[in-house]
């Protein structure tokens, strides 16, 4: 009798430990996303900028090349593209550029975009001040709109090894429907002419 009552105990022990196991497991699943973001956020990992309050004080030393990239997804029927395609900023400076955006369709859209800059190691030394990526963005009808993203290069950047040799940072864009409007269709598709992805 002493060993069934000691083999149920080690049986419900056994059942306890994975139903626990599979609450943790569930719980650490919904919390790997944010946890994820918020690593990559404060590491610069996977090229993922960093989000700063002030610019420094003063500038540093070197100068690198800022390319802009912009890309739509297929179902977003928005025209997107950077006012100028390339800058210089030195390491330190404040810059601000404008990408203009226009809705192509009849209906009220929205859209989101995801952004990292390349490669990578750049991206715990590219700091946004203000971009229109931190939002859901809305636009009317055929409404256009130039948003703008201030950004600097941490000095640090200068001391940092896998930086020496980088002569250009790459800041990506891609827009991606945050709700898909009913029967939004570009205007140009009447005519056969896609819009720009």
């Amino acid at each position: 009798m002493g060993a069934d009552r000691k083999e149920k105990g080690h049986a419900g022990r056994g059942a306890a430990l994975l139903i626990g196991g599979s609450v943790a497991m569930l719980i650490l699943s919904f919390a790997s996303v944010p946890l994820y973001r918020a690593f990559c956020s404060a590491t610069g990992f996977g090229g993922t900028t960093q989000v700063a309050k002030l610019a420094p004080a003063k500038p540093g030393e070197r100068s690198i090349g800022v390319r802009f990239d912009a890309n739509v997804a297929r179902d977003l029927p928005w025209r997107f593209e950077p006012e100028t395609p390339r800058i210089v900023v030195r390491t330190g400076e404040t810059a601000t550029v404008y990408y203009k955006v226009v809705n192509l369709s009849d209906q009220e859209t929205s859209g989101v975009a995801a952004y990292n800059v390349s490669p990578d190691q750049a991206g715990a030394y590219f700091d946004k001040l203000a971009c229109f990526c931190f939002s859901e963005q809305k636009l009317a009808p055929h409404e256009s709109a130039e948003w703008p993203v201030v950004f600097f290069l941490d000095p640090a950047l200068e001391a940092d090894e896998t930086m020496r040799h980088v002569e250009e940072i790459t800041l990506s864009y891609s827009f991606f429907a945050s709700k898909k409007p009913k029967d939004a269709k570009p205007k140009e598709a009447a005519s056969g002419v896609k819009p720009k992805t």
